[in-house]
């Protein structure tokens, strides 16, 4: 329990330091948002962060690898995400070409981020309210530490238009963000003294009409892998 707990600790000052950073860099660039940007939640947006060739482009390959979603959580059960996904391929050079512009907007190594996901909503399906962050008490976390622990940053990139439904919730900051091709809407998952971020509960509300693509993307406090 004690080296869980020294673990845990310094998983924690990883966080502070980056976020501290990171929060400082994306304040001072003109092309960022906020949406909030408080002491309880930091939420950030940019509006065509990816052009139409490169949304048009992700969505052809999500396709390719799209599979029912998985979650973390046995007790959430498949109901809680309905949504199709897939890891699309690192080593691709388009894919990484898109990792490296993330990396330079929060200032990170590409090492940090996770690999590009795919997501695909089809009419009626979801992802209901939830964290990006690992509970560190769930049996998962002691691999995720070896993987580069906890979850400081998520980034996530809307690239289609949805007729209608798709937002993504956050209920305790009462904000809700529409698709718009292109949009990237990031957060910071930690506080400001490295613990998980209650207030980054989110929810991918149902689609009620047309289909919801997006591209998540989440970085770690150290390396991943």
């Amino acid at each position: 329990m004690a080296n869980t707990s020294k673990i845990d600790e310094e998983n924690r000052k990883q966080l502070m330091v980056m976020n501290a950073a990171t929060l400082e860099r994306l304040r001072a660039d003109d092309t960022v948002q906020p949406l909030v940007d408080d002491d309880k939640l930091q939420l950030f947006g940019i509006p065509e962060f990816f052009s139409p060739d490169e949304c048009q482009k992700l969505m052809t390959m999500i396709d390719a690898v799209a599979r029912p979603s998985p979650v973390f959580y046995a007790t959430e059960g498949r109901e809680a995400r309905t949504s199709y996904s897939g890891d699309l391929d690192a080593h691709n050079p388009f894919v990484r070409s898109l990792h490296r512009r993330m990396d330079d907007l929060l200032g990170v190594e590409e090492e940090f981020g996770e690999t590009m996901q795919g997501q695909r909503y089809q009419v009626g399906q979801q992802f209901r309210a939830h964290h990006d962050w690992f509970d560190t008490t769930q049996s998962y976390w002691t691999p995720e530490v070896a993987a580069g622990g906890q979850r400081a940053w998520t980034l996530m990139v809307y690239l289609n238009d949805v007729e209608e439904g798709g937002n993504t919730d956050f209920p305790k900051a009462n904000i809700s963000v529409p698709p718009q091709a292109g949009t990237l809407i990031m957060w910071s998952n930690a506080n400001a003294d490295g613990r998980p971020n209650m207030n980054t509960l989110h929810a991918g509300t149902p689609v009620k009409k047309g289909t919801k693509y997006i591209i998540t993307r989440w970085y770690r406090g150290r390396r991943w892998y």
